[in-house]
């Protein structure tokens, strides 16, 4: 990959101008503080560009959004490094989707009480990915006493609530215990494991999980936290320290939430998917295989309103991310705090769009994602035509 102009990816740059626009108009409002995206097409990135404020208040400390503004990634963390670790796994001929998961995990073959039948023993990765494991959405992990271990071992511990395959739960839970499998497969952390998997080669230096300070200083602020749960128990926005609770609880490293990242460094990630594997700037290097690819982003879940790939979300959902105008093969993710990244191979196209819509409370910011994200990829997909 390399950074250009339109022309050179094939854009019409009159009509990317409206996708800016988009933003630009949104943009620096109390709904959505800041954004900052890039798109590309044909191995060719336009962007970042960035709008509004990375940090809204107080009133005081209000500073503008950068190219370079990290940003709390929420749920992609779940396809940028979780669930892409475990195909890394799979074609390295480490891991299996069929594997049984109380295989992997021992802790997760005890039955527990409310399960009206032992369905663990047929629970597996391919569950866990396709979020059709039987497990809840959630679980308040605050509430359970102890360290990160013991906080893993309760989610592991969590009943079921339907037999595996059944139906499609989007589970927090799932992806928590995937991220788990790859430490103990990679024998290694899942922050180390995906570094060695996908990061590194990538070049992908600023996407991370638990920044510090030094990084976590560039990071747009998210929702206001006090209370025991404050970092530092010192009450304010949360500014390079994850937004999502239970990830928190974990210690920051967890499988569903708490990676943190800038635009700049998932447009590498966006386009090495886009190439079929390959990706990096300036010598490319293979990082998945063109099969892993394919079969990461096929459909493999559709039900009324929902598609889901084994990790990914997939095209035909109800009030779809990307809006009216992506092709059937296209694939993606968002997260809870206002970012999402999308990738379409009919088109040889990617976009990455991130934002800190809870900044200003997530009732404030929330409610505004589905229409800012859905026109802002048509008109980039308008601009690509």
């Amino acid at each position: 990959m390399r950074w250009g102009g339109p022309a050179e990816a094939g854009f019409d740059a009159e009509r990317l101008e409206r996708a800016w626009a988009v933003l630009e108009r949104t943009a620096g409002t109390e709904a959505v503080p800041c954004a900052v995206a890039a798109v590309g097409r044909g191995g060719v990135a336009i962007g970042p560009r960035a709008f509004g404020d990375a940090v809204r208040a107080p009133a005081a400390e209000r500073e503008a959004a950068r190219a370079d503004t990290l940003f709390d990634l929420a749920s992609l963390t779940k396809v940028v490094g979780t669930a892409s670790a475990c195909w890394a796994l799979v074609e390295r001929g480490h891991l299996r989707l069929g594997e049984p998961v109380a295989a992997l995990l021992p802790a997760f073959s005890v039955r527990q009480p409310g399960e009206a039948e032992n369905w663990r023993p047929s629970v597996t990765v391919r569950h866990l990915l396709t979020h059709t494991s039987g497990l809840p959405a959630h679980r308040n992990l605050r509430q359970v006493a102890g360290d990160p271990e013991e906080r893993l071992a309760a989610v592991a511990g969590t009943a079921l609530t339907a037999p595996p395959g059944e139906r499609a739960v989007y589970s927090d839970l799932g992806f928590i215990l995937l991220g788990r499998i790859v430490e103990e497969v990679a024998r290694q952390p899942l922050d180390a494991a995906c570094g060695a998997l996908l990061f590194d080669p990538l070049g992908m230096t600023e996407t991370r999980w638990n920044p510090g300070a030094a990084l976590g200083a560039r990071a747009a602020a998210t929702e206001w936290s006090e209370g025991e749960w404050a970092p530092d128990g010192r009450a304010g926005h949360l500014r390079g320290v994850v937004h999502d609770e239970n990830a928190r609880a974990l210690g920051g490293l967890a499988g569903h939430a708490g990676l943190f990242s800038t635009a700049a460094d998932l447009a590498v990630f966006a386009d090495m998917l886009r190439a079929g594997g390959v990706g990096g700037l300036g010598v490319p290097r293979r990082v998945l295989a063109p099969a892993t690819v394919a079969a990461m982003a096929e459909p493999v879940v559709i039900g009324e309103g929902d598609s889901r790939t084994r990790g990914w979300q997939g095209a035909g959902r109800i009030l779809a991310p990307y809006g009216d105008l992506w092709s059937k093969r296209s694939f993606g993710h968002t997260g809870f705090t206002g970012t999402s990244l999308w990738i379409d191979p009919a088109r040889d196209l990617w976009a990455v769009l991130l934002t800190n819509a809870v900044h200003m409370g997530r009732a404030v910011g929330l409610p505004a994602m589905p229409r800012l994200r859905a026109c802002f990829h048509n008109a980039v997909v308008a601009a690509a035509d």
